[in-house]
């Protein structure tokens, strides 16, 4: 399978990095408006490829099957009107797209589309997230009842042209960043979003930094709570100057006869039964190749082989354009919760 990525920072060289550790796929051309971006992935690459500034020349190349579209958020649906002429399978990273307006088109141009359409929610793919989702899915916790995600971390990284640090670019810290959480919440809780509540600001990162005489408006924190249509609560707790962390992701589901967690980086996932207690912990270990191979503890490697597997097999994505829309409707929820100081309602948005 002939790989072309569109946008080669450093998502995109981590797309690189994994698809080179597949069996049967090769990246075969990039693009990037950036000469320092596609060196970089040039000096990645073990192999000559076809590389053009403009995405445009690569569609109509003929040097790809699959596309991987890295390219800034705020770049993504207007990638995707070139890419609808094409029959070319896609892999479009998170989030869809910034706003509203735009995921909703690129989810019904998407239904239409011949090629596989796949949204790059990898962290469904980390293999202790994947352990943990299979013990609440198979019932050992009984029937759930709460789950959360927290995430603290490390402020955002310097992209090219700065463009991550404003909303408009970005859609927003809970679409941005928080958008694989939401699309988690929606898997693990097998339901679909009714109201969502959140408090969040900048307090601490980007403050001090100006460009073009303006300063970064994007938040560094925020609680997120969601009510879901089967009567399960999920919270989200986000921190961007939390990088002294054991855990970056902690992942918690209650249930009526125990609770799961799972750690990252640490790879355990923890169950613990309410009677008799019983705490057990597992490791699950991931290849040290698939972890150096990229900054997800290597879901990004399994993400291409079910995308892979799905274009082999004709077989529909298992992250549809459906979930990136849903995912980032409930991030523009979450602001619009903070911004007016109110539960919102994801009927307001259509959903």
């Amino acid at each position: 399978m002939r790989y072309g990525i569109i946008g080669t920072g450093m998502m995109g060289i981590e797309h690189i990095m994994n698809i080179a550790i597949t069996d049967d796929a090769v990246v075969t051309a990039i693009s990037d408006p950036h000469e320092g971006s596609r060196d970089w992935a040039t000096s990645t690459l073990t192999h000559d490829v076809d590389v053009f500034m403009d995405h445009r020349d690569l569609l109509a190349s003929d040097k790809v099957d699959a596309l991987v579209i890295a390219s800034p958020n705020f770049t993504h649906a207007s990638v995707l009107e070139d890419v609808w002429m094409t029959d070319l399978h896609v892999l479009c990273e998170k989030p869809l797209c910034t706003t509203l307006e735009d995921a909703q088109e690129v989810t019904r141009r998407a239904a239409s589309h011949k090629g596989v359409f796949w949204v790059g929610m990898e962290y469904r793919y980390m293999p202790p997230v994947t352990r943990f989702v299979e013990e609440v899915h198979g019932g050992t916790i009984g029937t759930l009842k709460m789950f959360a995600i927290r995430e603290h971390r490390f402020p955002f990284l310097q992209k090219i042209g700065d463009w991550n640090r404003f909303s408009r670019n970005t859609g927003g810290t809970l679409v941005e960043k928080s958008c694989h959480y939401f699309d988690m919440m929606r898997y693990v809780v097998r339901g679909e979003p009714v109201r969502v509540y959140a408090s969040g600001s900048q307090d601490v990162n980007h403050l001090d930094e100006t460009y073009d005489g303006e300063t970064p408006d994007i938040l560094d924190n925020a609680f997120v709570i969601v009510d879901f249509d089967n009567g399960v609560r999920a919270m989200h707790d986000l921190c961007m100057f939390a990088e002294g962390s054991r855990h970056q992701e902690e992942l918690s589901a209650v249930g009526h006869v125990g609770k799961a967690e799972c750690h990252i980086p640490d790879g355990n996932v923890t169950l613990a039964p309410r009677n008799p207690k019983d705490v057990q912990t597992i490791h699950v270990p991931v290849d040290q190749a698939v972890l150096e191979a990229g900054y997800h503890h290597g879901a990004s490697y399994f993400q291409h082989l079910d995308f892979q597997a799905a274009i082999t097999n004709g077989t529909p994505a298992k992250v549809s354009a459906e979930d990136g829309l849903k995912a980032v409707a409930m991030g523009l929820a979450a602001h619009r919760s903070i911004d007016e100081g109110r539960p919102v309602l994801m009927s307001e948005f259509g959903l």
